[in-house]
């Protein structure tokens, strides 16, 4: 089995760290963002991965190579433009003939994906989603009304709860006949298309293991825990 891991974005929230390094690339402590990523990815026994890269994607290359230093295989699928997220799958169609990883190159994850893919295989899904119980505080006060306007509840700054993607897929390769190509298209759209086609689209749940390193905050406080 493969792991495609998304690595062509601009990372424009991150800037100006990713000014001369692609987002992939920032470290969180001493290693790469990506690197953690290719490493969870081995632990979990996938060991051929295939790289969709495309800004500064030399800093990507030059530094994992083909992959044997850390204990994989890799190959690199090259756009000349941002494509999104599923637009930057759809470069690597060549490299898959088989069910598949896919994962967003700026995130953390700390879960089984060994379980996730048995998970998938056992369904016979399409798609399998990993998504994240995500809790989180109204900033205001929730009020309550009937039709005629009617107060009947006021709920001070509620928890509300919700399940977000977390950006790692299990996929059979009849998806990339649901993506154009060499078009800006994101996986959502890849997900609502495969819906309307009446595709099997399952997800599994984790409560913790995952971090979105998607602006500057995060990322400056996620690398300083891995500092510690």
């Amino acid at each position: 089995m493969k792991a495609v891991i998304l690595a062509g974005g601009l990372g424009t929230r991150l800037k100006p760290y990713t000014n001369s390094l692609p987002k992939p690339m920032l470290p969180l402590g001493e290693k790469p963002i990506l690197e953690h990523l290719i490493e969870w990815v081995r632990k979990n026994g996938v060991k051929e991965i295939v790289l969709c890269v495309s800004y500064l994607r030399k800093k990507i290359e030059d530094y994992f190579g083909d992959g044997e230093k850390f204990g994989v295989k890799i190959e690199y699928a090259i756009s000349k433009k941002p494509l999104a997220t599923a637009g930057q799958l759809k470069t690597a169609e060549k490299f898959i003939d088989g069910t598949f990883v896919c994962l967003y190159g700026d995130s953390i994850y700390n879960f089984s994906l060994k379980n996730m893919i048995s998970d998938h295989k056992r369904k016979k899904s399409t798609v399998t989603m990993s998504l994240y119980g995500y809790k989180f505080n109204m900033k205001y006060g929730v009020i309550d009304t009937t039709n005629t306007g009617r107060v009947t509840a006021w709920n001070e700054k509620p928890e509300l709860s919700a399940k977000i993607n977390m950006g790692c897929y299990v996929m059979e390769p009849e998806v990339f006949q649901l993506i154009p190509k060499n078009k800006q298209y994101g996986m959502d759209d890849v997900i609502q298309k495969a819906l309307s086609k009446k595709k099997k689209i399952s997800s599994v749940i984790s409560k913790k293991g995952f971090i979105d390193i998607g602006d500057k905050e995060t990322y400056e406080k996620t690398n300083q825990e891995y500092k510690k």
